[in-house]
């Protein structure tokens, strides 16, 4: 299984470079190029996973597996090291989920598209980049090709919704662009003042002859150079500093008397500046999750988009800000993480209120799934936030499972749509009568979502609840008044849910005049199936065997929150002492 992280980035571009040689006007083949290179990455991903051992935890340097690692970009600065940047590719138990989700959804989304008539060529090459791009962010473990990634998203998404989207497709678009071009300026900051402050152990200890070329970076050798780091004996000159986020990880990297060592005691505002810089990372990824108040760009984005990309969108692209922060955010700046817990959690708490209560108010059945996705990602928050092994769990299977069940959601609503070009609760009544295996799959997709037990859904809550309600005594992060309201939520999913259902699909059959003419209102056709029965029986088949799912990641949660938790306490303790 050699390469085969790199040939789970670079298919889709490949299917890209290969559609890009076929006439626009040849629409069939450009579709089968574009899911037959979706396919394969599905294959892979799926592959991966089976051949993942989830008993190994990444700590530091070591416990990733099918890594690659190659020197990119290595110069001399002089007096100020050595400038380095690498191709690091490797997965642990926090990514593989999330690597399997997007090659499953990938497909999902490409069947979806097979009905785009209008720039077939130009629509799938953007698609296909943003694959790329979107499993190159869940692989990465050099924060510089991680940024990459993540900034490349930005216009295969622009373009996507800007030119593909409904009638205020612009806008959608423009707020999309500078919602998240603002977060990333905000990683921006945070990843070179990163840069400036850890050194690569391997890579030093071969500037300095410690180590042979070729040679593996051994626990003695390890220990040694950094030791000679806390004692000042390593000239700049002989310093390589680094943008892995392992190397980053531990605080032994980090370079005395930098801007983010925990003793440097720099303040900006009267606050530890590691604290400032965790704060901007943290923007930076909430936005993309999105946390309220940094949500508005979601609805809008979500209703112009065609349905092949709200698929993607709510599947896989708000994954990526949960796993910002899992990946990042705090094993970065544990110390921080643990300072601004009660904050975190706080957020994640008003999200799945403020999202709730916003989905009961909406009367457009994709605004209503919209702002359910801000509700369910603010139980990823929480979990996050309580570091309880039970919460980060559910956190991680909160994003997984949400990816299954919000593609299938958009998907039907699509259903819905192409038929009427309407999406309106209030302009349907009785659809079941005429459409009743589409009833059977929104009923499924509903209750799915609202955490029925036997769905995927009421596993990942039940995790999160489990994990923040014991957190007060844990970890001493959160307190329990936040899972008490966080159920709350659960309750105004339920409401809005079936309060839908009930106006939609219940009762005597009726449409709004004006959709009568234009609507024929029929039940699911072939390729409607292909799309929403793997999804459905994904959503029940994670909802009886969870340990499908937790077998792979709980090992690595385990680690991680133990990990997070030492590491905060300590050096918290030292960023508080460093200032006093």
């Amino acid at each position: 299984m050699d390469f085969i992280l790199s040939s789970l980035i670079f298919t889709p571009l490949l299917a890209a470079l290969a559609v890009m040689l076929v006439p626009g006007r040849l629409q069939l083949p450009i579709k089968g190029i574009a899911l037959a290179g979706a396919l394969l990455q599905m294959g892979l991903s799926l592959l991966l996973f089976l051949g993942f051992n989830g008993n190994s935890f990444a700590d530091g340097q070591q416990g990733y597996q099918f890594v690659e690692r190659l020197s990119w970009i290595n110069f001399s600065l002089g007096s100020l090291g050595r400038f380095q940047i690498e191709y690091f590719v490797g997965v642990d138990g926090i990514s593989v989920s999330m690597v399997l989700l997007t090659g499953i959804v990938g497909v999902i989304g490409v069947i979806s598209s097979w009905t785009i008539t209008q720039s077939v060529k130009g629509y799938f090459l953007l698609y296909l980049l943003l694959l790329t791009s979107v499993m190159g962010c869940f692989l990465a473990l050099d924060f510089f090709l991680f940024y990459l990634f993540f900034e490349f998203m930005l216009l295969p998404m622009y373009f996507l919704i800007g030119i593909w989207g409904g009638p205020k497709r612009e806008y959608a678009a423009i707020k999309f662009f500078i919602y998240t071009l603002v977060g990333s300026l905000f990683i921006l900051i945070a990843m070179i003042g990163l840069y400036t402050s850890v050194i690569d152990p391997q890579a030093t200890a071969l500037q300095l002859g410690l180590l042979e070329k070729g040679m593996q970076l051994t626990p003695e050798v390890l220990q040694q150079v950094q030791q000679m780091l806390q004692n000042k004996t390593i000239e700049a000159a002989d310093m390589v500093r680094t943008f892995s986020i392992p190397a980053m990880m531990d605080g032994a990297n980090f370079i005395p008397d930098s801007l983010l060592h925990t003793l440097s005691g720099y303040q900006l505002w009267n606050q530890p500046l590691r604290f400032i810089f965790f704060l901007l990372l943290f923007a930076g990824f909430a936005i993309k999750v999105p946390v309220v108040p940094v949500h508005t760009w979601l609805p809008d984005a979500h209703v112009e988009a065609p349905t092949p990309i709200s698929v993607l969108l709510a599947a896989i692209l708000l994954k990526v800000g949960g796993y910002g922060l899992i990946r990042i955010v705090y094993p970065v700046f544990p110390d921080a993480a643990a300072y601004f817990s009660t904050l975190v959690g706080g957020l994640g708490v008003l999200s799945i209120i403020y999202g709730a209560l916003c989905a009961l108010a909406m009367n457009d059945l994709k605004k209503l799934i919209a702002y359910s996705s801000v509700s369910h990602m603010g139980f990823v928050l929480l979990g996050v936030a309580s570091m309880t092994t039970e919460g980060v769990n559910g956190a991680i299977y909160m994003m997984f499972s949400h990816g299954i069940i919000s593609a299938m959601l958009f998907l039907l609503v699509g259903v819905i749509y192409d038929r009427t070009h309407n999406r309106l609760i209030q302009n349907f009544r009785g659809l079941a009568n005429e459409m009743p295996v589409y009833t059977s799959f929104v009923v499924v997709a509903f209750f799915a979502s609202l955490g029925l037990p036997g769905f995927s859904g009421f596993i990942s809550e039940l995790l999160v609840l489990l994990g923040s309600f014991s957190a007060s005594e844990a970890t001493g992060l959160l307190p329990r008044w936040m899972t008490v309201v966080a159920v709350i939520g659960l309750l105004l999913a339920a409401a809005y849910y079936l309060w839908a259902l009930q106006r939609m699909f219940f009762g005597k059959y009726w449409i709004y005049t004006d959709l009568r003419e234009k609507a024929l209102v029929s039940d699911l056709n072939l390729r409607e199936y292909l799309m929403l029965v793997p999804l459905a029986v994904l959503a029940v088949l994670f909802g009886i065997f969870p340990s499908l799912l937790l077998d792979k990641i709980g090992v690595a949660v385990s680690g991680f929150t133990k990990l997070v938790l030492v590491n905060g306490q300590e050096q918290l303790q030292g960023v508080l002492s460093s200032i006093i």
